[in-house]
């Protein structure tokens, strides 16, 4: 819906109301006065309608950025109406008011609302959180005052919702702890059904005493409670005890997942948002988890074991919700498409159906080492669109040290595909700072965006594109928890300036651009990533100073962050630039993603030595993982 034409509506009072017929709310006016009134209005094709009356539990799912992140995100798709397939329960959405907004609710008294019913959150049963950032933890913080809602949950009454968060970041839940009531650990698929349940029964009784609640959800698998732990810290400022104080907490939290993820739940209808989101596409997620191993990738390992879904079920599930939605693109989703074992099947399945309708079909995520040329002529006849490759690593040596098991005659043979096949551009993907890393490699960087230029200007005029677009970018490394690297340190902002100067130098073409990511966002990503809960009072206090949306570059607030440290006698440095023993006591420890300490103790050992892991289909690694009994594990 153009944004004069919406504003033209709410003027004729032609706005939803939400059961108030032709009234115009206040909302209705204050949005006449903001950038995107579509982030707020809901009303969209497809969205679930119910009457809030006749449910016995009211869910506000939270996404804490701007609507136009949030609905590009799968799991918030899924979960939407995996909720509201339960007649007992509505499940609405609720995002992060850009500042205008902002703005505009608190000159009106307006607290935050779900855009289904436009009604306030603030009596919800309960509100959750999806945790996918690091730097999201201040909106979170932020969308709670908004709702007034105490931030702690210490703080909160019988009167109060239950505040919730599930998320890859949830994995480390300390540093937000004292704001979440209880975390979900694992796939939202396979636990919310037994909490809801659970909930109903609980609201049913009458008892209305929080405690019981949350001490009866805290004897399912993957439910964390952190109210029911203690910690206890070393003079050195480590922990020296994690332990329960409840009888019904478990001294370590299981993830949850969904064994047959061909019969998951998945949704076969889609909200197709008024105003342009970041990904507005059919999204089809083809298999969950990563084979591959990567030293520093949290999701590889937190998502495992690999379970596809099979191909005629994809077909199904892309025919319904291309049919319900009318978009004309769709996007494989997984975190590392070429890895499916059924691509080709799937892929030329879904072009008898995209094809003839000029449907733009996408695979991101490719692997350099299986790049296919004919695959990928195959998906972009309608539309050709840049591809990226991420090498990660300049040098053999340094990829071998991350495990990234791809070599430079892999790059080179994949870009010379490309080339030869009508591309124009190609991004190569970086990171600096990582464990080891030496000049050279860096250096190696430049060398190797130089050899993919020469590859090229090698093949004949004839043969190739007339034009040649190469970017090379890089982002600081940061150590993650369930990661061989979890125990080294993040380098310094200095030392990121100085390798990004270095690689600036040592890129000659001007045919070659460079981009880079902010050294410090990255720092503070670093300080939450690995963080205890010491920062819970920097977070609020940092939102109390006026920090938000940290992710967005125009508001991200460094110096305010750092004065927050100091205001909280909180040290950053403390948990991102040292290195740490193995035999520390990590914040997350009491947390089992199925991965074993001892296997990445030993991915960190054969890190040093630059020595490789097979993939998972390769040889088995014993990773840990084979203990859930479903997937890769057991093809």
């Amino acid at each position: 819906m153009p944004y004069t034409f919406c504003h033209k509506l709410m003027k004729e009072g032609f706005c939803k109301s939400k059961g108030k017929s032709m009234e115009i709310t206040t909302r209705d006016k204050i949005l006449m006065n903001v950038q995107k009134p579509t982030r707020y209005t809901g009303g969209e094709l497809n969205e679930v309608k119910k009457d809030p009356n006749t449910v016995d539990i009211r869910f506000a799912f939270c996404f804490p950025d701007t609507y136009e992140i949030g609905m590009s995100h799968l799991g918030m798709k899924i979960l939407y109406y995996l909720i509201n397939r339960r007649k007992d329960t509505y499940c609405e959405r609720v995002f992060a008011p850009w500042v205008d907004m902002e703005a505009e609710m608190k000159a009106h008294n307006m607290r935050l609302f779900a855009l289904e019913t436009g009604d306030e959150i603030t009596n919800f049963d309960m509100v959750g959180f999806t945790l996918q950032y690091e730097l999201s933890f201040s909106n979170v913080v932020n969308m709670l005052r908004l709702a007034d809602i105490p931030l702690r949950s210490s703080e909160r009454t019988d009167q109060h919702p239950f505040v919730c968060a599930g998320g890859p970041c949830a994995y480390n839940p300390e540093p937000i702890a004292d704001v979440i009531d209880f975390f979900m650990l694992g796939e939202g698929e396979e636990i919310f059904d037994e909490v809801l349940d659970i909930y109903k029964q609980w609201k049913k009784d009458g008892k209305k005493i929080r405690k019981e609640f949350l001490e009866k959800i805290a004897e399912l698998e993957g439910i964390y409670v952190p109210a029911f732990y203690d910690v206890s810290y070393n003079a050195d400022g480590t922990i020296a005890e994690f332990k329960p104080n409840n009888p019904h907490a478990k001294p370590t939290v299981r993830k949850r997942i969904m064994k047959d993820f061909d019969t998951a739940y998945t949704p076969h209808s889609i909200i197709v948002p008024f105003g342009e989101v970041v990904h507005d596409r059919v999204m089809l997620e083809i298999f969950r988890g990563c084979i591959r191993g990567c030293r520093f990738c949290q999701a590889g390992y937190v998502y495992r074991p690999v379970r596809e879904r099979k191909v005629d079920t994809l077909l199904g599930i892309a025919q319904d919700l291309l049919d319900c939605s009318g978009y004309d693109e769709m996007s494989l989703s997984s975190l590392s498409t070429s890895d499916y074992t059924q691509l080709k099947a799937l892929t030329d399945g879904l072009l008898e159906m995209t094809e003839k309708k000029k449907i733009g079909l996408s695979l991101p995520s490719l692997r350099i080492d299986n790049f296919s040329l004919e695959l990928m002529e195959k998906v972009q006849k309608v539309r050709k669109t840049g591809i990226t490759f991420a090498p990660e690593a300049g040098t053999q040596r340094l990829r071998d040290v991350i495990n990234k098991n791809i070599t430079e005659e892999n790059i080179l043979k994949s870009t010379d595909l490309l080339f030869r096949g009508g591309w124009t551009g190609v991004k190569l993907y970086f990171m600096i700072g990582l464990p080891t890393e030496t000049e050279e490699d860096i250096r190696g960087i430049a060398d190797l965006a130089g050899k993919v230029l020469d590859t090229y200007f090698a093949i004949d005029k004839q043969e190739r594109a007339k034009n040649i677009n190469i970017t090379v970018s890089t982002s600081g490394f940061v150590p993650k928890p369930f990661t061989a690297f979890q125990w080294e340190p993040q380098n310094t902002r200095d030392m990121l300036i100085e390798k990004q100067n270095l690689l600036k130098e040592s890129i000659t073409s001007r045919r070659i651009r460079y981009t880079w990511h902010d050294n410090k966002t990255s720092y503070l990503e670093g300080v939450f990533a690995r963080g205890d809960r010491r920062l819970c009072d920097v977070l609020i206090k940092a939102v109390e100073n006026g920090c938000k949306f940290d992710g967005w570059g125009e508001y991200f607030d460094f110096d305010t962050w750092m004065k927050t440290f100091e205001q909280t006698g909180v040290d950053p440095d403390f948990y991102n630039l040292r290195p740490r023993e193995y035999d520390e006591i990590l914040p997350w420890d009491h947390i089992d993603i199925g991965v074993t300490k001892k296997f990445f103790i030993r991915e960190s050992e054969k890190a040093r030595r630059a020595e490789t892991t097979p993939n998972c289909r390769e040889k088995c690694a014993g990773c840990g993982v084979g203990s859930f009994g479903a997937g890769v594990c057991y093809e």
